[in-house]
């Protein structure tokens, strides 16, 4: 009986460890996958400055400052139209809280966010607003592609916002 069990508990074993590799490499090609195409849609930091004093005909259409919502965030943010793409430009003083699981990018058609809803979660209504990309970190400069098919004329803001919890953790109102 005991041979029995012990056979069952090995086999046992080698399968948890065999499903366990599997998921591993599921959520690796999951990230993989993710991060292409994140990188697809952003430009990161490094690229952008290249790109910038190889190119000069960056020009600034939209700017504003973040206001806290459910969290602390602070710094600015430019809207920039370069070789026929729009960007949204985060600043290095960007910062904001690390506590949000689902942290995305996101242009709003009110410019009053914050003061448009209610606290503490400060929440978005559906049809407001458009994702843009993850959030790539929660603090520094980043730069996200907008995509050719949005009409930044209806958009009048940038918000950080917790997908997962409908939280908004900060919003800037933008200005020409």
């Amino acid at each position: 009986m005991k041979t029995k069990q012990l056979i069952t508990l090995c086999l046992a074993s080698m399968l948890m460890v065999s499903c366990a590799g599997e998921l591993s490499n599921q959520k690796f090609t999951t990230n993989s996958a993710t991060a292409n195409a994140a990188t697809s849609i952003t430009y990161t930091e490094e690229n952008t400055s290249t790109q910038s004093s190889k190119s000069s005909n960056k020009t600034n259409v939209k700017s504003g400052s973040f206001v806290s919502g459910e969290h602390t965030t602070q710094g600015k943010v430019r809207i920039t139209s370069k070789d026929g793409k729009s960007f949204i430009e985060l600043d290095q003083l960007f910062k904001t809280s690390t506590s949000g699981p689902d942290l995305v990018v996101v242009l709003h058609r009110s410019d009053n966010v914050i003061g448009s809803t209610k606290p503490p979660a400060y929440p978005l209504r559906r049809r407001d607003y458009i994702v843009i990309s993850p959030l790539q970190k929660y603090s520094g400069a980043q730069n996200y592609l907008i995509p050719n098919n949005i009409n930044l004329a209806e958009y009048k803001s940038v918000v950080i916002w917790c997908r997962r919890f409908n939280a908004t953790f900060g919003a800037a109102s933008l200005s020409s």
